[in-house]
C-alpha cells in the first residue's frame, strides 16, 4: 500500500526538532531508521501529517564513555553498536544482541532509539535496557529528563515518551568486574522477531551471586522483568537446580500473544528454556571460562 500524504521535514538540530513536534502535535512523528513507523504509514495504521526525520542531526550519534558511564546517541544504528571496540570492552552484550537483531540491511539503518522508543515488546533492546540498567535522557520543549529503563516500558507501543519529547540518548553503566552476561533468543528465521529470549546479567563475588538481572523479550504487552527469579539467586551459589527454580519463576510471569510463532504454552515454555541458557551462560563468563 502507499502512505497517506504528509510534509516531510528535516530538521539538524535536537531543539528545531523539539519545535517541529511541539507546533504539529499529534500529527507530527519522528522518523529514525524506519523500520517500524514507515511500515504501519503502509498499511495506513499511522497516518501522520508530518514527517519528522532525525537522520540529520548529528548530536543524536555516537558512542563515548565518561566517569564509569556510556553514552550512546539515540540514532546510533545496529551496525555502529556491533562496530564498537568500547561496547565490546565495556558492555558486551548490548553489541552481542544487536548481532541477532534482524538482518545486515536493517541493522545498517534501524537505531537503538528507534528500536527503544517505539515500546514493541517484539524488539530487542527493551529488555537488553533493563537487564543493563540503563537510562534513558528524554529531551523536550521544557529541557531533559532522566528515566531507568526499568518503568520506562509501560505496555505495546506505550512508553514513558511524552508526545513532545524526543529520546536523545541512552546510559549504560560499564560492566563491573566478575560479571557475566547473555541474550538467549529463539527465533523462526533470520530477521525475524523472537518467538522468546532471555537477557541476564549478573555479578560474582567468589562463586556468590551478589546481583542478577533477568529479562525477558515478546512474552508479554512489554519487556518483562522476572524479579522473583532474581531475588530467588541472589546471594546464593547458583546451582541447576536453582537455575530450574528461576526459570519456573520466570515463566510464571510470562503473558504471551497466540501467532504464528506459536501458542501461549509453547512461548512460556521457550521463555523458561531461554532463561536457563542465558543464566549457564551468563555464570561461565562471570567465572572467566
Amino acid at each position: 500500500m502507499i502512505p497517506g500524504a504528509f510534509e516531510y521535514h528535516a530538521p539538524t538540530t535536537l531543539a528545531e526538532a523539539v519545535s517541529l513536534l511541539k507546533e504539529y502535535g499529534d500529527e507530527g512523528k519522528v522518523l529514525a531508521g524506519g523500520h517500524s513507523l514507515l511500515p504501519m504509514m503502509k498499511l495506513r495504521f499511522a497516518e501522520p501529517s508530518h514527517l519528522i526525520d532525525l537522520n540529520g542531526i548529528d548530536e543524536l550519534r555516537g558512542i563515548r564513555e565518561e566517569n564509569g558511564v556510556i553514552h550512546i546517541g539515540a540514532m546510533t544504528t545496529e551496525n555502529e553498536l556491533i562496530a564498537s571496540q568500547l561496547l565490546w570492552d565495556k558492555c558486551p552484550l548490548i553489541p552481542e544482541a544487536a548481532k541477532l537483531i534482524a538482518d545486515p540491511q536493517v541493522r545498517n539503518k534501524g537505531t537503538i532509539g528507534g528500536d527503544i522508543a517505539h515500546g514493541d515488546p517484539g524488539n530487542d533492546h527493551p529488555a537488553i535496557m533493563m537487564a543493563t540498567d540503563a537510562s534513558f535522557v528524554l529531551h523536550g520543549p521544557d529541557g531533559e529528563r532522566v528515566v531507568p529503563a526499568n518503568g520506562f516500558f509501560l505496555g505495546t507501543y506505550f512508553t514513558l515518551l511524552e508526545p513532545e519529547e524526543i529520546l536523545k540518548e541512552i546510559q549504560v553503566p560499564v560492566f563491573p568486574r566478575n560479571t557475566g552476561y547473555a541474550y538467549s533468543k529463539l527465533k523462526r528465521k533470520t530477521g525475524d522477531f523472537a518467538t522468546a529470549a532471555a537477557a541476564v546479567v549478573l555479578q560474582l563475588d567468589g562463586d556468590i551471586c551478589t546481583k542478577i538481572n533477568i529479562t525477558l523479550t515478546n512474552v508479554g504487552p512489554t519487556a518483562l522483568k522476572a524479579e522473583e527469579a532474581e531475588q530467588l539467586l541472589t546471594g546464593k551459589v547458583i546451582t541447576e537446580d536453582l537455575i530450574n527454580q528461576a526459570a519456573e519463576k520466570a515463566m510464571a510471569i510470562c503473558d504471551p500473544a497466540e501467532d504464528l510463532r506459536g501458542d501461549v504454552e509453547y512461548k512460556t515454555h521457550m521463555a523458561g528454556e531461554m532463561t536457563r541458557r542465558a543464566i549457564r551462560q551468563s555464570l561461565d563468563r562471570a567465572r572467566g571460562n
